[in-house]
């Protein structure tokens, strides 16, 4: 992503992705491993399926929420340069110019800056 003033950024994020792997590794930690040939969206449909009343409640539910972070993600792309920049810069201090931003589940869902230990609560 290039700035206003010529600077380059080098941004790394896929909300989505952060999701599915955690899903995965709740699977894995309770002992029920998801095969790793499994698409994302059958991955996020038996996450959902543990709380569904049906299959297509579940598939509504993966719906909703790849919308829901794909949504996130467009806004932190959409908004860095006039928001969340100067946000990180004045609550970090970080001066770098890599961000990787990652969506986590610690007491809450939140998106963190890998680099600045940026957090956007969700």
């Amino acid at each position: 992503m290039k700035g206003d003033s010529d600077q380059m950024y080098d941004i790394t994020i896929d909300l989505y992705r952060n999701w599915i792997d955690t899903v995965k590794e709740v699977f894995r930690g309770s002992g029920h491993p998801i095969p790793g040939d499994v698409s994302d969206t059958e991955v996020a449909i038996l996450y959902f399926r543990q709380t569904a009343q049906s299959d297509e409640e579940a598939a509504a539910q993966q719906q909703a929420n790849e919308e829901r972070l794909r949504g996130m993600q467009q806004a932190i792309t959409d908004h860095f340069e006039s928001v969340i920049l100067p946000d990180i810069r004045k609550r970090t201090r970080y001066e770098g110019n890599r961000f990787c931003f990652q969506w986590v589940y610690n007491n809450g869902e939140h998106i963190i800056e890998e680099y600045s230990s940026y957090r956007i609560p969700v």
